[in-house]
């Protein structure tokens, strides 16, 4: 047993990509919204989505070669489905993926999608272990898991700890559905905006909620507030498959959202994403509905395509829209561009990389679009190499 540990206080500045930490029991809980944001909607899949720790990560700088972090994860299934993967700590040292590993211990809450309800079993804390890193001084970063929530208990190593050095990097703040989420992937870095942001080399905070990309005012508040380079929005799968918008609601809502981040970012690069392709409700309204028929959760859309006459919403009256109020913004916004998302995961793509579940990505597809994002991203004259026109 190593008798040489340091313990390292867990605070702000040894965290990235969350905007707030709670005090709990047992240690820190990271939020990627702020209090006054989720007092406005106590809504329990908000809850439990926003506190989980997609794009969170210690960041520290360190000679240690063995690193123990203490967590109390939840861990989130469903009832009538097989359990899910226990989520990964991806060690990253000077940027190359080094280790990765899990925390079985924790919590665990089982969702009912048919009543709704969740049922919490406590569990003990748990450690992620690394050993056996090199010899040296050297930036290490741990990302947390991004599929549950994530209580920090304790950071112990066998060497000294101190906060790394800003390196410069443009921040990137993002905010989509469960696909920027980085629901299905299997771990952290392999979800679609990490992967982005560490081949773009940028410093991304992660404001993809599962369920939850519904332009919400608060949401685009958060993102005013929030110091950034670089900023982008993808809407659409959510509010397609929550069928919670006609058209004529829609199109003031994304304006209303874009008019509260150019409050708090005037200038700054801003992107608008639509969809990524998705069958089921290409030309099919919600609401979406789980399918567990086959003991394998799956999706599917519910709505009539005769309804879009009466303004309900599908994936391409989203992406036709979102390309055409981009278009009238921009003559008064060159910073303002748009992306169809299927340039990033399209029909062809779907055809060899399918979504396992009828709606969310697999690690492949995750990674895929993640490539393609950062290529176009990076390249000359690209959203991570924008910088504000005059």
């Amino acid at each position: 047993m190593n008798t040489g540990w340091t313990t390292t206080p867990l605070t702000a500045e040894l965290l990235r990509g969350a905007l707030e930490l709670e005090p709990t029991e047992r240690g820190l809980r990271p939020h990627r919204l702020p209090r006054w944001a989720r007092e406005q909607y106590t809504d329990p899949q908000l809850s439990m989505v926003e506190a989980e720790t997609a794009g969170v990560r210690l960041v520290f700088r360190t000679a240690a070669t063995a690193i123990e972090l203490e967590t109390t994860p939840t861990k989130r299934g469903m009832a009538g489905a097989p359990p899910r993967p226990d989520g990964c700590y991806d060690l990253l040292v000077d940027g190359e993926l080094l280790a990765r590993t899990t925390v079985p211990e924790g919590d665990r809450m089982i969702l009912d999608p048919a009543t709704g309800t969740a049922d919490v079993q406590p569990g003990p804390s748990g450690t992620a272990r690394f050993t056996g890193l090199p010899a040296g001084d050297k930036d290490v970063e741990i990302w947390l898991p991004h599929n549950e929530m994530t209580e920090l208990v304790a950071l112990r190593t066998d060497a000294p700890v101190a906060p790394a050095a800003d390196r410069g990097r443009p921040v990137w703040l993002h905010h989509g559905s469960s696909l920027s989420h980085g629901s299905n992937a299997t771990e952290p870095t392999s979800t679609w905006p990490v992967r982005a942001a560490l081949l773009g080399g940028v410093e991304l905070i992660n404001l993809g909620f599962g369920g939850s990309a519904l332009l919400d005012p608060f949401t685009a508040r958060t993102m005013r507030d929030t110091p950034a380079d670089l900023l982008s929005v993808k809407f659409g799968i959510n509010l397609v498959g929550g069928d919670l918008m006609r058209l004529r609601a829609f199109t003031p809502a994304v304006h209303g959202f874009l008019d509260t981040i150019r409050e708090g970012h005037p200038d700054a690069p801003l992107l608008v994403i639509s969809p990524l392709h998705c069958p089921i409700h290409e030309d099919t309204p919600g609401p979406g509905a789980v399918d567990l028929s086959t003991g394998v959760l799956r999706f599917r859309a519910t709505g009539d395509p005769a309804e879009r006459a009466q303004g309900k919403l599908t994936l391409r009256v989203v992406r036709d829209e979102l390309a055409r109020i981009v278009r009238q913004r921009s003559a008064s916004d060159p910073n303002l561009r748009y992306l169809d998302g299927e340039e990033l995961y399209g029909p062809a793509d779907y055809a060899e990389l399918p979504l396992p579940d009828e709606l969310h990505p697999d690690t492949a597809a995750h990674l895929r679009i993640g490539d393609r994002f950062a290529q176009r991203a990076a390249a000359p004259g690209g959203f991570f190499t924008a910088r504000a026109a005059g």
